[in-house]
């Protein structure tokens, strides 16, 4: 599970060009276990893509840090958007590393607060869509979920196994599943370790659209176009005010709500959308 990952890269760029450009950011971070690049025709998509392929993408500890570091290196990005966080076609992830987690007692999960550190994925301000393709079990599954778009391959399988390595998921499945697609079928996929389709996930709410597997990315990517071309100000209120939803009661909720747009005309996106809206022409964002 530990061997060196090997990458395939298009035919026209030399395989050592390829690989650096694919491991380093602009900011000079190397890594390991994903590949990292902007794609996108304004170059403003910000891509990760765990690269574990003889493990399944199995979530180590030193991966789940890489892809931290990356989502971060791109929040502060002025030029990206939104990320894309995707894995390969048969896995986007299989789960957490067990290899890693076999031998770990309770004095050290609890003193070293084990698997805390995921929940920074889930803190980015900017928008991050999860393009799963294979299988989204376990880790990988809660991955996804700490994402805020989910666009799933026709053949992807989501799950929670946890309970059939008699423990339970650590990384925020029973809450953010539960929430996705309500307690009945949250507690059957937990308690029996059972797995959903594509299809069956969509309809329930945990996935928002399904494609084929060769096409999952890109239109992963033009989501992120076009969730980039709005203020990058604005999107990331946004996202703070349906993330509330999840967090308050309603009316706790509408009053966030209510605040936060309230802080819109603070800025001048706003008045600058509301211009080119009367001007009948395309807005200018600045992002402040």
């Amino acid at each position: 599970m530990w061997g060196a990952c090997r990458v395939t890269v298009q035919r026209l760029r030399p395989l050592s060009v390829a690989v650096t450009a694919a491991r380093r950011y602009a900011a000079g971070s190397s890594y390991q276990y994903i590949l990292v690049e902007k794609k996108g025709e304004h170059q403003n998509v910000g891509m990760i893509q765990l690269n574990r392929p003889k493990a399944l993408n199995a979530l180590c500890d030193g991966l789940i840090t890489e892809v931290i570091q990356a989502a971060e290196s791109f929040e502060k990005d002025p030029g990206v958007g939104a990320i894309v966080i995707t894995g390969s076609e048969k896995a986007f992830a299989a789960g957490a590393d067990i290899k890693e987690m076999e031998n770990k007692t309770f004095q050290e999960c609890y003193s070293g607060d084990f698997l805390s550190n995921w929940n920074k994925i889930s803190a980015i301000r900017k928008p991050i869509i999860a393009a799963v393709n294979g299988f989204a079990l376990g880790g990988g599954c809660e991955l996804a979920m700490m994402c805020d778009i989910i666009y799933a391959g026709e053949k992807a399988q989501f799950g929670q196994p946890e309970i059939l390595l008699a423990t339970i998921p650590g990384g925020g499945g029973t809450q953010r599943l539960t929430k996705a697609v309500g307690k009945s079928l949250a507690m059957e996929l937990i308690l029996t370790g059972d797995r959903i389709s594509a299809q069956e996930a969509k309809q329930a709410g945990l996935v928002s659209k399904i494609y084929p597997a060769e096409k999952l990315v890109e239109e992963a990517i033009r989501c992120g176009e076009k969730i980039a071309k709005n203020s990058q100000l604005i999107v990331s209120i946004a996202k703070e005010a349906v993330n509330g939803a999840f967090e308050l009661s309603l009316a706790e909720g509408n009053r966030l709500e209510k605040k936060l747009f309230y802080t819109t005309f603070a800025t001048e996106d706003r008045k600058e959308g509301m211009k080119a809206f009367v001007e009948k022409r395309a807005a200018n964002f600045k992002n402040q």
